[in-house]
């Protein structure tokens, strides 16, 4: 049965035309030789995926960064864990609970490609990263250094660091178009002192989605016998790479961002040597200093989402992480380039696929990015975020596997009467 054929059998046989998770990995195997590039532009085939996602009729989403909100074939998984702890109550808390999250922890670090015991699940990036700035044995004089990009609750955390314990901050600002890797290699590494103890990177710009040369700063970083702490909120189940081969010392993601997990779920990593070096937010218990699980210690909390993180895994490596990467990076090309030549147009994202992917910010001269939005909002119902600080004055559009070219000629449409005076 070749793919339009079974699309439509499987459209008519699935409830609201949504495939279960068998139907969605059959149908994925009839394209399974169709290059993952070839693929990318294939509307049909990612309207069968788009028929997963329960999606408001009142606005075009363009804001999935803050929240991918599940595909109905893991909600329902999600609601089954819900029912069923519940209904096992304590048994399962007491018998169960710890050898789940084990596991569930350990296909995280195959996704990842990291070891199981370098990766526990946390709550989100926040909590990962805050964690690791909140737990090094800082003394006064210790230098860290970040940039004016990254996310705001890390940066809190620093500033929390400096006035508790000393810490000097060194804030640098990343150009959002660089010229090569070597001149964000440098940035950073003119920050670096002989009392710098951690440096902060993103792995992917949350405002810009600009991918920063990660291994080649840790390799400087580490040449210089400085730590690399990397934020990876965007990054993780957005495109393909590995923990092992950033070779950071720390690493935090948020699930419920690109792997479309629940609410609630997060990673953080940390390279086997540096665990003892962390003290835990909440004390665990008689632990190892070596054993990363003292350092995610919260007491009781929603079980069941840790356990949609399996069925997030499986939903995501059903659709395949190369396929879902390319069709990202194809989106985000196709609206990106039809505006990037319009007068008053300023894309703060790059062109090139080596520094982007799904992730793309733009402004308008003479718009603020906050009316800019408003209006993209309540004349087009496109949903957005306008960013106005650091260095970058735009729109963050951030569409998913679900989006259609249509909607994306939409948006164009929109920014271009905009760019003109005509809206």
């Amino acid at each position: 049965m070749d793919k339009r054929t079974f699309l439509k059998t499987a459209g008519l046989m699935s409830l609201g035309g949504m495939l279960s998770f068998d139907g969605l990995a059959q149908m994925v195997d009839t394209i399974s030789s169709v290059p993952s590039k070839e693929l990318a532009g294939d509307e049909e085939f990612w309207a069968s995926i788009r028929k997963g996602y329960r999606l408001k009729p009142d606005y075009i989403n363009l804001e999935n960064g803050y929240y991918n909100f599940l595909p109905e074939q893991v909600l329902e998984k999600f609601v089954e864990h819900v029912r069923e702890v519940n209904y096992q109550g304590s048994y399962y808390m007491r018998n169960n609970r710890q050898e789940d999250n084990k596991s569930v922890a350990a296909k995280l670090a195959e996704l990842g490609d990291c070891s199981p015991e370098e990766l526990v699940i946390t709550r989100n990036t926040t909590e990962s990263l805050d964690l690791v700035i909140g737990g090094l044995d800082w003394k006064p004089g210790d230098e860290a250094v970040y940039a004016e990009q990254d996310y705001g609750a890390m940066r809190n955390m620093f500033e929390q660091v400096a006035n508790r314990y000393g810490v000097i901050n060194k804030v640098l600002s990343v150009p959002n178009l660089p010229r090569s890797d070597e001149e964000i290699v440098n940035l950073y590494a003119s920050a670096i002192t002989e009392k710098t103890k951690l440096l902060m990177i993103c792995h992917m710009i949350n405002i810009t989605g600009q991918i920063l040369p990660v291994r080649k700063i840790c390799d400087m970083a580490h040449e210089k016998g400085v730590q690399v702490m990397v934020d990876g909120a965007h990054s993780f189940a957005h495109f393909e790479f590995s923990i092992r081969d950033l070779d950071c010392d720390y690493f935090g993601s948020s699930l419920h961002k690109w792997l479309s997990a629940p609410l609630g779920s997060g990673i953080l990593y940390v390279k086997k040597e540096n665990i003892e070096k962390v003290w835990p937010l909440i004390a665990p218990g008689e632990k190892k200093p070596d054993d990363i699980t003292r350092l995610n210690h919260i007491g009781t909390h929603p079980v069941h989402t840790d356990l949609a993180i399996v069925d997030a895994i499986d939903f995501y490596n059903i659709i395949g992480g190369e396929r879902k990467e390319a069709r990202l990076r194809f989106i985000q090309n196709y609206w990106t380039s039809k505006v990037r030549d319009l007068p008053n147009v300023v894309v703060n994202t790059p062109a090139d696929s080596a520094r982007s992917c799904g992730i793309a910010n733009a402004g308008i001269s003479g718009i603020k990015p906050t009316d800019m939005a408003d209006i993209l909002h309540k004349k087009y119902n496109i949903y957005t975020v306008g960013i106005d600080g650091a260095g970058v004055h735009g729109c963050r559009i951030t569409p998913n596997v679900y989006t259609t070219t249509e909607e994306l000629d939409q948006l164009v449409n929109a920014i271009s009467e905009l760019s003109s005076g005509q809206a």
